[in-house]
């Protein structure tokens, strides 16, 4: 004859082996020697909650009950249960019962759970209240503490985050994880020079802590302090496997410091562990942009643009290149592209009559401002391009009619008039008409 934990080896052999029928036999016989085993039946109830037939596992947990009232692992199964029944509050409200009969670890597991449920049934408030209890009986538990980082931000949270941390980290001022989420809650308040001094406490304690690192050179580019953001950046590579995005991070940084040569470097290094990533190759092509270097940038966009081949804003990158090259044919191509993938559009509208304009074919600019207004309304930057070829077709008084709706739609955007022809303004009814507009609005 077994004995019950020879018998509860049995089960569980043929439990894993996928083996449902063998392994609910060997229960039956182990009950005719072991009737009130609790763990035999806790095992039963396992068994049948996998093959789902859940009706019959709860009456195996009632049964059990019976015997061993105060069961950790039968009390989550019986949630588990209620869950995979869709019944979440009956689940919620089993577990708010159980947790106020168990203490210690046990209790903390329960809530853990219980939190789980909240965030199954969308209570995501209730999700943080459940968290904040565990924190308040386990003030170093890890599982919730890293989840009631993410929760105080997605619950709008913060500030009480930030106090219920300060709190912690007062009363354990070693809690690297304490630190960290508090940097966090000041993250998503703005206050990055506190979020700053949170993380490097964090730091302090836990040298590898890697997504502190992350975060404080974050809420350093946020401050524009790129060389401390660099410098952080360069810990997390000290620490960490290499990512795309703290090579992306650090070529973001170099760019804002006008080192485009070494902003490309990194870009590179991102694209060598992401080379699918279109954005990290278009922003190689902005930085030769900014050093008018037209045709290495036409090249870094074009890869952009082979990766995500219904990008606009790629296409509308090239069509400018090639505008400062003077292949003005190939540009409106591009610019043609740009506004076939995206027709609703008002900045890929402008970038075609803008190159309509500069390519010198007036007449089809007033056509195709005409089609842009179809499908993005009256816009005041529109207006501006149409008056510009009315007055390059000879067309004065029209223009000026023109020009007076594109001031009263948008005043603050005539540079994009002036800046096509600064000639313009020395037409006396043109620059009376935009003197006039700059007095209104000043008014």
């Amino acid at each position: 004859m077994l004995d019950e934990e020879e018998f509860e080896r049995v089960i569980e052999h043929y439990f894993q082996n996928s083996n449902e029928e063998q392994a609910l036999a060997a229960c039956d016989i182990a009950r005719t020697y072991y009737p009130f085993s609790a763990s035999i039946l806790l095992l039963r109830a396992e068994i049948l909650t996998q093959a789902q037939k859940y009706g019959q596992a709860l009456r195996a947990l009632d049964e059990m009950e019976q015997y061993d009232m105060k069961n950790l692992d039968a009390v989550l199964l019986r949630a588990d249960i209620l869950m995979s029944q869709f019944r979440h509050e009956q689940a919620a409200q089993w577990l708010e019962q159980q947790a106020e009969e168990f203490g210690g670890k046990d209790k903390v597991e329960l809530l853990l759970e219980l939190s789980d449920v909240y965030d199954e049934n969308e209570d995501f408030d209730e999700v943080y209240d459940t968290l904040k209890k565990i924190i308040a009986i386990d003030r170093r538990n890890e599982e919730a503490l890293q989840k009631i980082c993410f929760w105080a931000e997605f619950t709008g949270r913060l500030e009480e985050s930030v106090a219920l941390h300060t709190q912690l980290t007062d009363d354990d001022p070693f809690n690297a994880l304490a630190w960290f989420n508090l940097g966090a809650a000041y993250q998503g308040l703005k206050h990055y020079e506190k979020s700053i001094d949170a993380y490097e406490y964090c730091v302090a304690i836990d040298e590898k802590f890697e997504f502190a690192y992350r975060n404080m050179a974050d809420a350093f580019m946020r401050l524009k302090q790129y060389e401390k953001a660099l410098e952080v950046l360069e810990k997390h590579i000290e620490i960490a496997r290499p990512e795309d995005v703290i090579f992306e991070a650090m070529g973001y940084c170099w760019e804002k410091r006008k080192d485009y040569s070494r902003a490309r470097q990194y870009y590179r290094q991102a694209s060598q562990l992401s080379p699918q990533d279109d954005s990290i190759f278009f922003k190689i092509g902005e930085t030769y942009t900014r050093e008018k270097q037209w045709e290495k940038a036409i090249k870094a966009f074009s890869v952009a643009l082979h990766l995500d081949k219904d990008n606009a804003a790629y296409c509308m990158a090239i069509g400018n290149c090639l505008m400062e090259l003077n292949v003005k044919s190939e540009a409106l191509v591009c610019y043609l592209n740009a506004v076939r993938l995206k027709p609703d559009s008002k900045s890929t509208w402008i970038s075609l009559v803008r190159g309509l304009y500069l390519a010198g074919y007036h007449d089809e600019v007033l056509v195709q401002v005409q089609v842009a207004m179809e499908h993005c309304g009256e816009k005041g930057d529109l207006y501006y391009f149409y008056a510009a070829s009315l007055l390059e077709l000879g067309k004065a008084k029209e223009a000026l009619l023109q020009l007076e709706k594109a001031l009263t739609l948008a005043p603050g955007k005539v540079k994009l008039f002036t800046d096509l022809n600064p000639e313009y303004l020395m037409r006396t009814q043109v620059s009376e008409l935009i003197t006039r507009y700059k007095k209104t609005k000043r008014k």
